[in-house]
């Protein structure tokens, strides 16, 4: 893609993007901040649709998962069309494919979910039956276990999407996350955050990864100014969590850090569907440590039940499916 650059001083860098309104927009932040670094170098986007934005009529769980978002843009990586690709870390799939490479994480913006409605104040203020959607068995989960007399429906589609299918009143109020809503100046439409302990964000919620191949060790030099040790940290502890315990969109599983002083405070979950069984842990550690803690808090998980609620998934997955396939 580039000529004979230097590390520090490249002289073209195409960045592979979505082009969805939120992710062109996270691209586009990336670029700004690669023109400020190295003035001289010429940053373009390379715009691309991939699965995950074409198919809207099916829950991702059912057809494939986050990974449908990064596949097309991972191909530009290895056709040498693009130089990196900007992803919001909650949709990277928590093994990557070889030969690819996370070279930096970003700041994180809010990692926490939104409550967004027309006509509620809160989720305790909606009436029994409401409807409250959501595209995340994540969030579904944990709406159950906690107001189960509200409706929680299934809601898909990009931002603008989602929030049009509110507007005409097919939802009484959807949960969204809140990083996505301030990245684009639709922070008035939050009505209420949702704390962690409400509604415990997904891995790497709110954080911007950047994906290169792993033989390019310049494209990795070029993109470290951009990499927040903080954020870092949280989120490979985060991911360490879902992965041991096979995190996607099919498991309800959460997993959330923070920084606190000079500890990194840990926590997650893994929940059946319906809201019916929680195990739930929490732990405190040395932030160089984080991808341990994780692996750690997995295992803490476990022996509280997940394993069980795992297995049990397993078969709800398949029957899930079964009917899935019958309706089509």
């Amino acid at each position: 893609m580039n000529s004979r650059a230097s590390h520090s001083q490249p002289e073209r860098i195409v960045i592979a993007t979505r082009e969805s309104r939120l992710a062109l927009w996270q691209a586009e932040h990336v670029r700004e901040r690669l023109c400020a670094l190295y003035p001289r170098c010429s940053v373009e986007l390379l715009g691309m649709t991939t699965r995950g934005d074409q198919i809207l009529d099916r829950p991702l769980a059912k057809v494939g998962g986050k990974g449908l978002f990064v596949k097309e843009l991972e191909t530009a990586l290895l056709d040498r069309r693009a130089d990196i690709a900007v992803h919001s870390m909650k949709d990277v799939p928590m093994v990557m494919e070889p030969g690819f490479a996370l070279v930096a994480i970003s700041a994180r913006e809010s990692p926490l979910d939104a409550f967004v409605s027309n006509r509620h104040a809160s989720l305790g203020d909606i009436p029994p039956g409401g409807v409250v959607g959501t595209s995340s068995l994540r969030r579904e989960s944990q709406l159950r276990a906690r107001f189960p007399a509200l409706a929680v429906s299934s809601l898909r589609g990009n931002l603008d999407t989602r929030l049009r299918k509110l507007d005409e009143g097919q939802y009484d109020a959807i949960i969204l996350a809140a990083a996505g809503l301030t990245r684009l100046g639709l922070a008035s439409r939050i009505r209420a955050v949702l704390p962690a302990e409400l509604s415990l964000p997904a891995a790497g919620q709110g954080a911007l990864g950047i994906e290169a191949l792993s033989g390019r060790p310049e494209v990795a030099a070029w993109m470290a100014p951009l990499a927040d040790a903080g954020t870092s940290a949280c989120v490979r502890a985060e991911r360490a969590v879902s992965r041991a315990l096979a995190g996607s969109c099919e498991v309800p599983l959460g997993a959330f850090a923070v920084i606190e002083g000079e500890r990194l405070h840990l926590r997650g979950f893994v929940a059946a569907p319906d809201g019916s069984r929680i195990a739930s842990a929490e732990l405190r550690g040395d932030p160089a440590d984080a991808e341990a803690l994780g692996q750690s808090l997995a295992d803490e998980l476990r022996a509280r039940g997940a394993e069980e609620i795992l297995a049990a998934l397993g078969g709800w997955a398949l029957r899930s499916a079964a009917r899935s396939g019958a309706s089509q």
